[in-house]
């Protein structure tokens, strides 16, 4: 089974867990069988490689989030990085071009394209089987998943199917509609469009080439920037006239909301936070090193972290949005290839990180032309390389580089320090990366 999963977006509706480098589907709140936690792209990863441990998955995303790709899921999964955003049809062009040309898989072949995102069983992932079949063994050039709706949802738009039967020809497709509307098309038969298909290579590909003026792969990503922004359900799925839709009635969530979140979280306290028992339907979610506590609280979640603190109604979450654009300040926390910083202080002229690194990892081998760093270990042990020189470290080192020097830092086992960054211009621009022997 051939699977893209797009990840996008910045996941603002779950803001303050959330942020430009940290998005909704990173956040780790799913507790696991051993009691830690996981998040939604790490659950739907395990998923498909339960139920198909051949799978060939390929995470289509822009370069914010390689770090934490690799972070989470390790290096052996594929990654296909967009340059800049230009919506889902040359997202989707992009991903073929790269399973065809770098992954080497025949033209031939079906692939499964789904979000990365939604909460779902096992049984999903079986049906992702059969939609992928029925692309590479049916006469239809595309092939739906059509979510059997639950209630009358402004959110999604609707297919409508020409008949009952579990796999159908394609009627029509609606947008999203307001709730009347959305009930009149469920009375029609129709299904949530979950942005769920199927098809061959080599049907995407000639699409692409008559719309797109490019030869494989590398010359796409080439042009990219110099794409026309459109969507694969404009540009292909609406024009398409040999397609079909496949019944899915099993569990599926979209959570793209802290209310539609909360209803899926196996515990309603993760962090340091309790509340009393005059609270009834709260969630608390504290990534903070200071506690919370909730007393008399009815239909409310509290999120916190280092963006920020969000106390709302469930309700009214789904409305965060507009507030957070409004929002103007710099990323406090994210992960890495090698671990992930959490920023605790900002001055004008100085700026404090607590670091995390992961045993076996480093930093990159680099230098800032406008600022010094002071690195103090406070846990664990591993080495610098400060201009050339190495040197181990551990709890209680002491490490100060000067503007302009070559410096790096690798973890024998996890690394815990706070970097001190000094100067009068700060900035995540100020960097040059260096090649490192090891």
């Amino acid at each position: 089974m051939n699977i893209v999963l797009l990840s996008g977006g910045s996941g603002k509706r779950l803001w303050p867990l959330s942020n430009d480098i940290r998005s909704k589907q990173f956040i780790k709140i799913f507790q696991t069988e051993t009691g830690e936690y996981e998040s939604m792209v790490q659950r739907v990863y395990h998923q498909i490689k339960t139920v198909d441990s051949d799978a060939t998955v390929t995470i289509a995303t822009s370069k914010t989030q390689v770090a934490a790709i690799h972070s989470q899921l390790g290096n052996d999964v594929g990654i296909c990085v967009e340059p800049c955003r230009r919506d889902t049809f040359p997202a989707i062009v992009l991903a073929t071009a790269y399973l065809k040309d770098v992954k080497g898989i025949s033209e031939e072949e079906a692939v499964v394209v789904c979000p990365v995102d939604p909460y779902v069983e096992a049984n999903y992932f079986e049906a992702l089987k059969d939609l992928g079949h029925l692309a590479e063994t049916g006469d239809a050039n595309l092939v739906l998943m059509g979510i059997e709706p639950t209630y009358p949802s402004e959110k999604y738009g609707y297919i409508i199917p020409e008949g009952t039967e579990k796999v159908s020809s394609v009627s029509t497709f609606k947008e999203k509609p307001d709730v009347e509307t959305a009930e009149a098309y469920i009375n029609r038969g129709a299904l949530w469009n979950g942005g769920v298909f199927a098809y061959k290579l080599k049907y995407v590909l000639e699409k692409a080439h008559e719309l797109i003026d490019f030869t494989d792969y590398q010359d796409l990503f080439a042009k990219y920037d110099k794409l026309t922004k459109i969507s694969f359900d404009y540009a292909v799925v609406e024009k398409e006239e040999k397609i079909q839709v496949m019944r899915f009635g099993g569990a599926w969530k979209d959570l793209g909301t802290w209310n539609t979140l909360t209803e899926v979280m196996q515990e309603d306290v993760i962090g340091d936070a309790d509340k009393n028992e005059a609270c009834e339907n709260i969630h608390i979610i504290n990534e903070l090193d200071v506690p919370i506590v909730c007393m008399g609280l009815k239909n409310v979640v509290v999120a916190a972290s280092p963006e920020g603190i969000l106390v709302s109604e469930k309700e009214q979450s789904s409305y965060i949005k507009p507030y957070v654009d409004k929002l103007d300040q710099r990323v406090m926390f994210g992960e890495k290839s090698w671990g992930s910083f959490c920023i605790s202080d900002v001055e004008e002229e100085s700026l404090t990180v607590k670091v995390t690194l992961n045993q076996g990892h480093r930093m990159n081998y680099h230098s800032h032309e406008r600022r010094d760093e002071v690195w103090t270990i406070i846990a664990g042990q591993g080495r610098t390389i400060v201009d050339g020189m190495e040197q181990p470290v551990s709890a209680g080192d002491v490490i100060t580089m000067q503007a302009g020097c070559r410096h790096t830092i690798l973890a024998d086992t996890e690394l815990k320090l706070i970097e001190v960054q000094l100067g009068k211009e700060i900035s995540i621009d100020d960097k040059k990366r260096y090649e490192l022997e090891v």
